[in-house]
């Protein structure tokens, strides 16, 4: 989770120098979290130069969004939008498909925004730019950092000592500061 939220933070950071590098631009940045946005939020924290975050688990009104992104525009001349993947699922409708894995395929919330933000600044007759960064498969990519690295040997250990000590239909975790075994 923090190696994901680190490089997360970088692709962030990236948005912000094209944003603000170029008059009426928004860098727009589409981060994984299919039914949670933890990453994006986390993410947007510890960037602190985004303007707009967008999660799964908000409702969210484009109109509302539209305006926003306006009104930035005339204020500041750049912003940022994050966006997490399952706000494709939120904010459009998906083809109900699954992948080969059972998951269902959500619709690619990245371009959609980008292009619904294109319509609506052309429509209110202000030029606009958009720089959109996906980096999902970067991110995924990278080796874990120090502290997800013990943490997921902790968890393998843990793991290895509830199989040792018989126990089955259980995962490990961490609750309260204390690593568990749950059913």
């Amino acid at each position: 989770f923090k190696t994901a939220c680190e490089n997360a933070v970088e692709a962030i950071e990236t948005a912000y120098v094209e944003a603000t590098s170029n008059t009426n631009c928004i860098g727009l940045v589409k981060l994984m979290g299919r039914h949670c946005g933890f990453i994006a939020l986390r993410a947007t924290l510890a960037a602190r130069n985004v303007d707009i975050c967008l999660l799964p688990e908000m409702d969210v009104s484009l109109p509302k969004i539209f305006t926003h992104c306006l009104k930035l525009m005339r204020e500041q001349r750049h912003a940022v939008i994050v966006v997490a993947e399952g706000c494709g699922d939120t904010l459009l409708e998906s083809s109900g498909e699954h992948d080969a894995g059972g998951n269902k395929k959500l619709s690619d919330v990245g371009p959609w925004l980008r292009d619904q933000l294109l319509w609506y600044f052309k429509k209110m007759q202000t030029p606009l730019t958009i720089k959109y960064i996906d980096p999902t498969y970067s991110i995924r990519a990278v080796p874990a950092n120090a502290n997800d690295s013990v943490y997921c040997s902790v968890l393998a250990q843990h793991a290895v000592h509830c199989a040792m000590a018989g126990y089955t239909g259980v995962v490990v975790g961490k609750v309260d500061e204390r690593f568990v075994m749950l059913p």
